[in-house]
């Protein structure tokens, strides 16, 4: 990538596929959004760039990689592909890219302690992934036809998102009087099988309809 690329890159702001960083502080952190660029659609990670796109640079721009590959390596679940590469802006300052490829070994995690979790790209941010995402993502990469049977759970579902147009997992186990662990498999499934979309959020996720290409 050309610096006249990375500016035009830069010029665009954050977004699905593309964060910025002006420095590897807090590499711990920023290999969330890694993860969630992996899990999600790929995309690139700057660092050297404000949040604002500004493409100023960072001095020691060796150390920034150096720094940011140490935590990929020993904090990403499973090992992470990835290319890096640096532009020099000046004899001091330079520019790196990190480029994520969307992973065949989603999802990947962070492990802190005993408890693993996920990351997935929202519009220009990162969040963490529940459960059902996570299902999603770790079944969805090998997908084959999910077959399932169409009993009155799934038929009470349907009539309220024809009602309301979108629910949640908290709302489908209320409505249906369900323990939550049958409504959350009830729902991947419905995902996996076409039937619904997942609409990731930081607090609950919903679900709607899948729609349908003309």
């Amino acid at each position: 990538m050309t610096l006249q690329e990375i500016r035009i890159l830069a010029s665009k702001g954050e977004g699905l596929k593309i964060e910025f960083k002006k420095k590897a502080a807090h590499p711990e952190k920023i290999v969330r959004e890694v993860i969630a660029l992996a899990n999600t659609s790929g995309g690139n990670l700057l660092i050297g760039v404000d949040d604002d796109g500004t493409v100023s640079g960072q001095r020691f721009i060796e150390e920034e990689i150096f720094v940011m590959e140490k935590a990929i390596q020993e904090l990403i679940f499973p090992a992470l592909e990835y290319e890096v590469s640096s532009i020099k802006l000046s004899e001091k300052k330079g520019v790196a890219v990190f480029k994520i490829p969307i992973s065949s070994e989603r999802p990947h995690y962070l492990k802190e302690k005993e408890r693993k979790q996920a990351f997935i790209r929202v519009a220009d941010r990162s969040i963490q992934a529940s459960r059902e995402v996570w299902e999603v993502l770790r079944r969805g990469k090998n997908q084959r036809d999910t077959v399932f049977t169409y009993s009155w759970k799934e038929e009470l579902l349907m009539k309220a998102l024809e009602n309301t147009g979108k629910i949640t997992l908290k709302e489908y186990a209320k409505l249906a009087k369900l323990p939550k662990f049958i409504a959350s498999k009830t729902l991947v499934r419905l995902v996996l099988a076409n039937v619904l979309q997942i609409h990731p959020q930081e607090a609950d996720d919903f679900f709607t309809l899948k729609e349908t290409g003309v």
